[in-house]
């Protein structure tokens, strides 16, 4: 069962720290990374802070960092490509499960229907926490324990053969596979968004010609249309003589 925390919880958040292998010199930054709006909504908590603001910065650190590690790490590659890793990395479903591989859903601190609703594991959810943690690592401590949890966490992902995969472009795959085999391109019909404003989930579905192939759910418009043509693929290389190829 979830243990509900509060920022007066310090046995919780040493937890927490020992997860991730670094400790915090001023928690309040901590409890602000882990607290959803619906929480101080609903607490009233004087001068609390939701991590709204750190998920922004949080995105920008990301980014930054693993830009850096991905030239390190592919000194070879070319722009493109190395953008296409990068987007397939900081993707919501990527991000969710590095936020449970640290068992971070635990350590939310949630509203009533937050908490009735699952949102401790929430893809959304998760995902923003995460990109609040790791602005919090940074505007504690600075650049360099940001950087050490970027490439703790993303470095195992890049080993070996996983960044091919990584690096995969649905819809360019989707587009080549779709013209060979029916001599025409997939296009995306976007539906109307669900969710409150800060955490629309926008939905697409691809076809080809009049058939459906796909659907496909994101935090964004492109992240959606990826996730249709990643359906659409798999449905495409089962009709495709060469299989998977």
């Amino acid at each position: 069962m979830p243990i509900t925390m509060d920022s007066e919880n310090n046995d919780m958040l040493a937890e927490l720290e020992s997860t991730m292998d670094y400790r915090f010199s001023d928690r309040r930054l901590l409890v602000e990374a882990l607290s959803h709006r619906s929480f101080l909504n609903e607490a009233g908590e004087q001068g609390g802070k939701d991590n709204e603001r750190l998920e922004f910065f949080g995105d920008a650190v990301l980014d930054f960092f693993l830009s850096h590690l991905l030239l390190e790490r592919f000194p070879a590659s070319r722009e493109g490509e190395l953008t296409r890793i990068r987007a397939s990395l900081v993707g919501e479903e990527n991000l969710a499960e590095l936020a449970r591989r640290i068992d971070l859903g635990r350590y939310l601190r949630l509203g009533r229907g937050e908490e009735k609703s699952g949102g401790r594991e929430k893809r959304s959810l998760l995902a923003d926490a995460y990109e609040a943690l790791l602005a919090a690592v940074f505007l504690d401590g600075g650049a360099l324990p940001a950087r050490r949890l970027v490439e703790s966490h993303f470095g195992p992902l890049l080993a070996g053969g996983a960044a091919v995969s990584v690096a995969r472009d649905c819809k360019t795959e989707f587009q080549e596979l779709a013209q060979s085999l029916f001599g025409t391109v997939p296009r995306y019909v976007h539906r109307e968004p669900s969710g409150p404003d800060h955490e629309r989930l926008f939905t697409v579905e691809a076809f080809v010609g009049a058939d459906s192939f796909g659907e496909g759910s994101g935090k964004t418009k492109k992240e959606a249309e990826q996730a249709a043509a990643r359906a659409g693929l798999d449905r495409l290389r089962a009709k495709s003589p060469a299989g998977a190829s």
